[in-house]
């Protein structure tokens, strides 16, 4: 017998399920599918976005014999997944015609990362992560490679095909060892059991074999190695994506796989590890951005630095360091995006215009992008009153309330260095002339995407207390 209220519950699954095949009909079947898949997919996005948001006060539950859980910070993963996506999709309309190649599969792959990273932000058992992590990896290896013609997309699609599979290696292992030593592979029993666990070499070992593999997911140091060849050869757009949804869907399964040390019912025997990682992918990628002259690069090393911050939330195991890294995600999915959405905007043909020199005057060419793109960059600088300074501000006082103090030091230093980047391209854009003419092809819906962005990191900035409290409120 069908129930209906857990089919009400799963409803976001289902959209997206649903529009991946209405869209392979429509790829198969009607000549006007490079028109109508775009805003297709935009739709089915903003539709289980706004859904995922309404229904987030929902009481939190577990449907389908325990292995899915809905309600609560599940849906407010699937609202930034989902937004993610649909601005994306928005920044894709124009740049993929300009990058040569529309292919139909791409907003079926990108829907198909989607439903990948909501199986595994409201997975109940070990089995539903990694069929989540396969679906969301299988998609992000044909993106990074969208463009065969290429050798640098080829080489992006083969270098994160490869090292993905060895990360998802360690992550099998790692689950094969927790359900010898638990038994089961479902969360809520390895939760219930985790302290007398903690006593099992085997299960500590399996713990520590799932968490280096999902470090390569987060792209924290030293399993980043993939990150500044893959993030350079993808489509920007795509690579925008690879930093953001992956790398929140990534932290939402360590989350929930460690949801018994952030309830503060078993001790965080991690913390050396994850301290560790933290220090190491803040200071590493702050310091060697610093060096990049290819802004997609810059962006890559950024990307592994702001791993860096949130690994010190879960290095710090309270519910403080759960919220700062939830909230965290979200400021940094929509001002990473809209970084990468100018990004895209202002590469040229055959990849060019994507040197940090070429913003320089960028500000009396294109006055409007160049006044998102310093916000975005204030913004992942942790400048106040910015989005971005609140989320480090959390994560720095989680660690603070651990006895990590320490951490929180090393990360507001890393912090520092990382402003000479940021602000570099500021004073680019503002303070210096430029020497060549950069041709720029406006985009209207890649302006809206960059649009609706900015207001999201204001109002995350504005009332930063309120989405905290919401955040609180459900973990």
């Amino acid at each position: 017998m069908i129930d209906f209220s857990e089919i009400f519950l799963i409803l976001p699954l289902i959209v997206i399920g649903f529009g991946i095949l209405v869209s392979l009909v429509f790829e198969m079947y009607s000549k006007q599918s490079e028109k109508i898949l775009p805003w297709l997919s935009i739709l089915i996005f903003t539709i289980t976005a706004i859904f995922s948001i309404a229904t987030i006060s929902e009481p939190r539950d577990v449907v389908f014999h325990n292995m899915l859980s809905v309600g609560g910070n599940t849906h407010f993963f699937y609202f930034i997944f989902n937004i993610g996506a649909a601005l994306v999709s928005l920044l894709s309309i124009d740049y993929i015609k300009k990058y040569g190649t529309y292919y139909g599969e791409y907003y079926i792959l990108l829907q198909s990362s989607v439903l990948g990273m909501m199986l595994m932000a409201g997975a109940k058992d070990l089995l539903v992560i990694f069929l989540g992590l396969e679906l969301m990896s299988i998609s992000f290896y044909v993106l990074a490679g969208l463009n065969r013609k290429k050798l640098s997309a080829n080489e992006a699609s083969l270098k994160y095909f490869l090292l993905g599979a060895f990360a998802t290696g360690f992550v099998v292992y790692g689950i094969a060892l927790i359900y010898g030593s638990a038994s089961s592979t479902s969360l809520d029993v390895i939760t219930a059991d985790f302290s007398p666990l903690t006593n099992n070499l085997l299960f500590i070992v399996g713990v520590l074999l799932f968490l280096i593999g999902f470090s390569f997911k987060i792209a924290a140091f030293p399993f980043h190695m993939w990150v500044p060849d893959v993030y350079q050869g993808s489509p920007t757009t795509v690579a925008g994506l690879f930093s953001t949804g992956g790398k929140a869907a990534a932290f939402s399964s360590i989350l929930i796989t460690l949801i018994a040390v952030f309830s503060n019912s078993a001790q965080n025997i991690f913390t050396p590890y994850l301290s560790v990682i933290a220090t190491l992918s803040m200071l590493f990628g702050s310091i060697v951005a610093i060096a990049q002259e290819d802004i997609k690069r810059m962006l890559a090393y950024s990307s592994i630095s702001h791993a860096g911050y949130l690994t010190i939330g879960l290095a710090s195991g309270n519910e403080y360091g759960v919220a700062g890294i939830i909230f965290y995600l979200a400021t940094y999915t929509f001002m990473n995006l809209g970084a990468f959405g100018i990004v895209a905007m202002i590469e040229g043909e055959n990849e060019s215009n994507l040197t940090i020199s070429s913003y320089a005057g960028l500000s009396k060419r294109k006055p409007l992008l160049a006044a998102l793109l310093a916000l975005f960059m204030f913004s992942l600088a942790g400048i106040p009153p910015f989005a971005g300074f609140f989320g480090k501000y959390y994560i720095f006082i989680s660690a603070i309330k651990a006895d990590l103090t320490w951490l929180a030091v090393l990360g507001v230093i890393s912090s520092a260095i990382s402003v000479y980047f940021y602000i570099r391209i500021v004073v680019l854009m503002y303070f210096k002339e430029a020497d060549s003419e950069l041709i720029i092809h406006d985009s209207r819906t890649g302006l809206l995407a960059l649009i609706i962005s900015s207001i999201l990191v204001v109002l995350l900035g504005i009332f930063p207390g309120t989405i905290l409290q919401l955040i609180t409120s459900f973990i």
